[in-house]
């Protein structure tokens, strides 16, 4: 009974992964016709740094020379012990759409991103609202304009792509990996009606729906998640879209050790734990499945005909890399393809030894 148990249990399994990757195709397919308006909603650019001086000399100018006829920048010092709060008022002697933040410590508030966010927010001029990363630059001049161009009366909103940046190494192969797989679940899901997360170095949205939900009261003891978990509780299928043209890309400089990405990892799987229970599980599934498809299909390797278990594989890996590889044109990261088998195990025993850790002591702090 055992065996027959086992081959069943890995065919299950591998239809449910083979079943995600077919709803990942959504992705493929073109989202609705961008507003062909000429009329450039006025735009607030947002951006928090905390120690972030090099970054802001190197990055802001970027932003700085987009080409949109109108747009603020809201620059929010959060707290910083650096030159971050210097290089933000030189910024803004010279232009003057630039606006200032500067907060301070709130013993209820510290080391707290989401209270920090909220002054910025508040202090916004404009209705529609686009947030990036003090160490993000736009891929293009055009980055406000292909934002904003989603907006529209149904969707408020909008959902980026975050690259990294390509460099020769090993852990940058799979920090771009794991940053792609993320998005095509995220678009995906999105595409398909149930929203889930964003990334905060790449989203738009109105005003109104940061206050029509409190904006991060709910969760603002809880460090990281001032993008998904705001997602969570703002999004639905009529008001999100995404954006994956390749102008609205914003791209960052990657972790550059293991070290430095496990521990930003662990800050941003920490608050999967406060997702809505159906996307926990959808998530949660589409691990568990892709943990039990390798490990089962090695198992059964030694114990069943080859051909057979290595026709499912084939049929799994066809699938994949179809989806995959299609997705990797979208998003501007062909090399990954490649690479995809090894990547795909190596990532899940990262993720892996992220959840023990993550079980033993939460992280504690943004930055």
């Amino acid at each position: 009974m055992i065996l027959p148990a086992l081959f069943y249990t890995f065919v299950v399994v591998a239809g449910i992964q083979i079943t995600y990757y077919l709803f990942f195709t959504s992705l493929l397919f073109k989202s609705k016709k961008q507003s062909k308006s000429n009329i450039e909603t006025p735009v607030s650019v947002i951006i928090c740094a905390k120690n972030e001086a090099i970054n802001l000399q190197n990055f802001l100018p970027f932003v700085i020379e987009q080409k949109y006829s109108n747009f603020e920048i809201v620059l929010i010092n959060d707290a910083s012990s650096d030159k971050t709060l210097e290089v933000m008022q030189s910024f803004k002697k010279k232009h003057k759409n630039i606006k200032i933040i500067d907060v301070e410590n709130v013993e209820a508030f510290w080391g707290n991103k989401k209270y920090a966010l909220t002054l910025g927010i508040k202090a916004a001029k404009y209705e529609h609202l686009l947030f990036t990363d003090a160490d993000c630059k736009p891929v293009s001049k055009h980055w406000i304009s292909k934002m904003s161009k989603n907006f529209s009366e149904e969707k408020s909103i909008i959902l980026g792509y975050g690259k990294y940046k390509k460099k020769k190494t090993l852990v940058n192969l799979f920090v771009r990996f794991e940053t792609l797989l993320t998005a095509i679940q995220y678009f995906s899901y999105t595409k398909l009606g149930t929203p889930y997360m964003a990334v905060g170095r790449n989203l738009a949205y109105k005003k109104t729906e940061f206050f029509k939900v409190n904006g991060f009261i709910k969760h603002i003891k809880i460090k990281s998640g001032d993008d998904d978990l705001f997602i969570q509780d703002a999004a639905n299928k009529e008001n999100t879209a995404i954006s994956i043209e390749p102008n609205s890309f914003t791209i960052s400089n990657p972790p550059n050790t293991f070290k430095e990405w496990f521990r930003q990892k662990r800050r941003h799987i920490s608050t999967a734990n406060y997702y809505k229970w159906q996307h926990q599980m959808l998530l949660g599934l589409f691990f568990l499945s892709k943990v039990l498809f390798f490990s089962l299909g090695i198992l059964c390797f030694f114990l069943y005909p080859v051909k057979i278990i290595g026709a499912i594989f084939l049929l799994y890996y066809i699938v994949e890399f179809l989806v995959v590889g299609i997705a990797t044109k979208k998003l501007k990261e062909p090399q990954i393809i490649y690479f995809l088998p090894f990547l795909e195990i190596g990532l899940l025993l990262f993720h892996f030894t992220i959840f023990i850790r993550n079980f033993i002591s939460k992280p504690n702090h943004w930055k």
